[in-house]
């Protein structure tokens, strides 16, 4: 099974697509969707939207997995994350893509083991989780570690 995972924002979008392996989980792609500076903002909206078309035509995930929106300290800055998730959520729904939703909780739980873990500890599990030789950007790792959360949970709901 393949299982896009999504860091959605509004300026940079990171995305990582794992697949269950027989020995494990294998890192298959990761990156970055940036969008320019100075441009507006349906034009940012715009530019995910094709972008995750892209990204599901040519991987052709079995699932999407993305972080819970959460409330932070600027109401601007969740706004514009919803918007981002609207698009995105959008866009794999126009592909028949199942959409599965985590908190940040249940992220890093599935990748530490602990809930309150920091970026940097989620980043260096997915390294080593995944074998990667570079280390990911943390917008790159929180989308591993959402599509690593994913599956882990697929694991326990089929035993």
């Amino acid at each position: 099974m393949k299982v896009l995972g999504i860091d959605p924002g509004s300026n940079i979008t990171g995305y990582g697509l794992i697949e269950n392996g027989p020995k494990g989980f294998i890192g298959k792609a990761y990156g970055e969707i940036r969008s320019p500076r100075g441009g507006t903002f349906s034009g940012r909206l715009l530019k995910i939207h094709k972008e995750m078309f892209e990204l599901i035509d040519s991987n052709e995930p079995d699932a999407v997995a993305m972080e819970e929106i959460f409330y932070g300290k600027n109401v601007q800055s969740l706004i514009k994350q919803g918007h981002a998730r609207g698009v995105i959520i959008l866009a794999a729904a126009q592909r028949g893509i199942p959409i599965f939703e985590y908190s940040p909780t249940q992220i890093k739980q599935a990748v530490v083991g602990y809930g309150q873990a920091s970026k940097d500890q989620v980043q260096s599990m997915v390294k080593i989780i995944l074998g990667l030789s570079e280390t990911p950007s943390l917008d790159e790792s929180d989308a591993l570690a959402i599509a690593i959360c994913h599956s882990n949970f697929l694991k326990t709901t089929e035993a």
